[in-house]
């Protein structure tokens, strides 16, 4: 058997054999020494599992149709047999199934005589298409029954309704059930028992089942009761088209850019609440409940798309954990040991990340939810402990992530732009398309459903353009090296569907509008530098395709405490503004202004001076101040045992508008300190690469070929090593009493490497064992010859004195 199967791939031309390797990659991972070792590998358990992973469902029956088909004595079917075992289906469909099924060798032989291969049976279910054994195999009395067709229909047919209700069942697989020791369903059973419709069976190596015996139902039985459908059961052919309604793919795409633009911003929002209170990392890994939850009212969103966007940043390398040593207010100590050993944190990277453009931070959360082991819709759930699965920990880990997400978008890239099926008829195609492997992850396919609306990629349930273009894999135009993008406009290093999503979300702003109640309207998504600047000048209301922003008193001079002039103030927006400076605002800078750094405080404790002793005077005065127990040193000058940061905080809360100084009297510039997490490494994916081996394809592939074939072509010439050579490494060889004379073998060598040519060398290796091999000489010097092995494309030193033969290659 393997043998023949060896054969057969040998005698495919290079072009099939590139096919199989493309429809089966793991077979070249690593590489085969030879078609022998290919063989034994494609007929391998797990190889020929990863294949059937990926068949559809009808082909599928066609390879049940094949085992059912079988003859008894030699094992082989015919593709006539198949087809009239198919007959519910078109000929011509179950032909290319059957072809589909010999192209990656799971059927191989001609079409009389097909063969199955044997791992087949050992990773699928024993009983095809969900027909029992035949009757012979299981029972006597069984198979006279089945064997007189016209006794079976009649004993069918007067069948009591609950025998009937069993039948159906069975019939429709699997064929095997427990008989009850009691209940209302044991007795119609019994009934069948007794008529020899269904069969006794016991499993084999197991004792006996505690709740009855099993009972299996025979192939012939099966078979009647499925007369309407055919033996194999419905048969579908085409996959089934979803019904769900059509989207304007417009629409779809304002939709999706809309929701990716949220996204975006949703995530810096969270990120930068945690910059400002970090979130504490739980003992046994994750975040807890009650910072999910105010990260979510932060947010303005629900806690799983809160949990999703924060597992999509760490993926990014966006977010990561810290050590809490230095951590200010806000962070929760541990009740045992008041010490918090680590936080979340923003990593350096997020910094890098906000100066991006919209649509390539999108790209970038888009690509880690692609590729992280993670399934954020398990958080909340409980796991088998009945624990709460926790953001980040380690419970909702599942290695079957991305290939879920990947069949998603596949699965809905497959239909027509705008299609948005609902979330069963999806179910139905995936099950339909990859049945062994969707089995199970029904919840998984619904959490990336879910995922994908919530980060843009869909948009109104349909897949968007941009994607489209995601789920291709595409790269930068090879032809447009400097990235020009839709409209001209230019975004190096930008993939297709960047350049997608840039177009259809609003163009960046480089300005406001200033209202007279002193709010500030960004009428777009703000660039980088204008969005740093509204960060000090301003304080956000609301956020969205157009923000507002407001100037206060406290944001006025917090850009004065970070080193604006009130000069700078009134440029700026007099610069960005597009609508008149109201004069309000020009009043607000101005006084709040003329306040500041009236008062100047150092450390003592702290020290407090002014040039103004009336202002001074009123300080000392307020009785707001009570608890900084100021006292009076010189008429301008006031000490306090407080710090500097809790004198200057009461004294702001009071309404002053103090500034800091260093010892030299100059002022401290007073912009908060941003803590990072250390940079993580994102994870990287392409979704247009499979889950396991890559596909190969030109001269890769073509090259992958050529060893195999080399490697055979060694093997083989292995085996007929002249006599000679067999002879002196120890072989049997009728007729050779001696080995060939040492200097004899240095001549052949000498005039092996004078010319080129390839010669059979047998030698004593260091542990005494006596060898051949084929090589091409390179050099002979210094008692050593240098030799190429071509089959391995490897140098070989061979010790001259250990060389016991050497014959050129006929």
């Amino acid at each position: 058997m393997a043998t023949a199967f060896a054969d057969q791939l040998r005698s495919l031309s290079d072009d099939a054999l590139g096919a199989l390797i493309q429809l089966r990659p793991d077979l070249v991972v690593p590489v085969p020494s030879d078609v022998s070792a290919l063989a034994v590998r494609a007929q391998s358990r797990g190889s020929v599992a990863r294949c059937l992973d990926g068949l559809d469902e009808f082909t599928l029956a066609v390879l049940d149709a094949a085992r059912l088909s079988r003859a008894e004595d030699t094992a082989l079917t015919s593709v006539s047999a198949i087809l009239a075992l198919a007959s519910a289906a078109p000929a011509d469909d179950v032909r290319v199934a059957v072809g589909r099924l010999r192209s990656r060798f799971l059927l191989h032989g001609p079409e009389e005589a097909l063969q199955v291969v044997g791992a087949v049976d050992e990773v699928t279910s024993p009983y095809p298409a969900g027909l029992g054994r035949p009757a012979d195999y299981l029972d006597a009395q069984a198979a006279a029954l089945c064997a007189d067709k016209a006794k079976l229909r009649r004993t069918v047919l007067a069948a009591p309704p609950g025998a009937r209700a069993v039948l159906d069942r069975l019939a429709a697989g699997p064929p095997v059930g427990a008989l009850a020791s009691g209940g209302s369903v044991a007795e119609p059973v019994r009934w069948l028992i007794d008529n020899h419709i269904l069969v006794p069976v016991t499993e084999a190596g197991r004792a006996p089942r505690p709740d009855g015996e099993l009972v299996e139902l025979p192939r012939e039985v099966g078979q009647l009761l499925r007369r309407d459908s055919g033996p194999l059961g419905p048969l579908r052919p085409l996959p089934p088209a979803p019904d769900g309604s059509a989207r304007d793919p417009k629409s779809v795409d304002s939709a999706g850019a809309g929701q990716a633009m949220e996204a975006v911003r949703t995530t810096e929002t969270l990120l930068e609440a945690l910059s400002v209170e970090p979130a504490t990392v739980l003992k046994t890994g994750g975040l807890g409940v009650r910072d999910l939850k105010r990260l979510a009212r932060t947010a303005g969103l629900d806690e799983p798309a809160t949990a999703l966007l924060l597992e999509v940043a760490f993926a990014a390398g966006l977010l990561g954990e810290s050590d809490a040593a230095g951590t200010g207010r806000g962070v929760t100590t541990s009740r045992a040991t008041g010490t918090v050993d680590e936080i979340f944190l923003p990593t350096g990277a997020y910094d890098l990340w906000r100066a991006l453009s919209i649509a390539q931070r999108w790209e970038a959360l888009a690509h880690a939810w692609l590729a992280m082991t993670r399934q954020p819709g398990l958080v909340g759930q409980r796991d088998d402990r009945d624990r709460p699965i926790n953001a980040q920990a380690p419970d909702a880990e599942r290695a079957g992530a991305p290939q879920a997400r990947r069949e998603v978008l596949a699965a809905l890239a497959e239909l027509s732009p705008g299609s948005a099926p609902r979330s069963e008829e999806l179910l139905g195609l995936l099950a339909w398309q990859a049945p062994r492997r969707a089995r199970g992850r029904e919840q998984a396919h619904r959490d990336v459903l879910a995922g994908a609306a919530t980060l843009g990629v869909t948009g109104l349930g349909a897949l968007t353009s941009y994607g489209r273009l995601l789920q291709a894999g595409d790269d930068p135009d090879e032809h447009d090296p400097l990235g020009a993008g839709p409209g001209g406009d230019l975004m190096p290093g930008a993939s297709v569907a960047v350049r997608a999503l840039d177009a259809l979300l609003p163009a960046p702003v480089d300005h406001v509008l200033v209202q007279a109640d002193l709010s500030v309207v960004v009428p777009g998504p703000p660039e980088p530098e204008l969005a740093a600047e509204l960060d000090v000048i301003a304080e956000l209301e609301s956020a969205g395709g157009a923000s507002v922003h407001r100037v206060t008193a406290a944001s006025v001079r917090q850009a004065l405490d970070v080193g604006y002039a009130a000069t700078d103030l009134h440029a700026l927006f007099r610069r960005r503004s597009r609508t008149p400076v109201p004069q309000a605002l020009t009043y607000l800078i101005d006084d709040a202004a003329r306040k500041h750094g009236g008062l100047r405080a150092g450390s003592a404790g702290s020290y407090l001076r002014s040039d103004d002793e009336a202002l001074v005077a009123e300080v000392l005065a307020d009785k707001r101040l009570a608890t900084a127990s100021l006292r009076r040193l010189a008429p301008t000058v006031l000490v306090s045992p407080l710090q500097l940061a809790r004198l200057l905080g009461a004294l702001r809360e009071a309404g002053f508008a103090p500034v800091a100084e260093d010892a030299a009297g100059a002022a401290v510039l007073s912009r908060p300190k941003v803590r990072r997490a250390p940079t993580r490494t994102p994870v990287s994916f392409r979704l247009g690469d499979q889950a396991g081996p890559p596909t190969l394809t030109g001269p890769l592939l073509a090259g992958v070929v050529e060893q195999i074939r080399r490697g055979d072509v060694a093997t083989r010439a292995a085996r007929r090593a002249p006599v000679t050579v067999r002879a002196a490494t120890g072989q049997s060889v009728p007729g050779l009493t001696s080995v060939q004379a040492h200097t004899q073998a240095m001549a052949v060598l000498q005039q092996a490497v004078r010319d080129k040519a390839r010669v059979w060398v047998g030698y004593v290796d260091s542990h005494g064992a006596t060898l051949s091999r084929l090589v091409r000489p390179v050099s002979l010097s210094a008692g050593y010859l240098r030799a190429e092995d071509e089959r391995t494309e490897t140098l070989h030193t061979f010790a001259l004195h250990r060389v016991t033969a050497a014959v050129l290659e006929e």
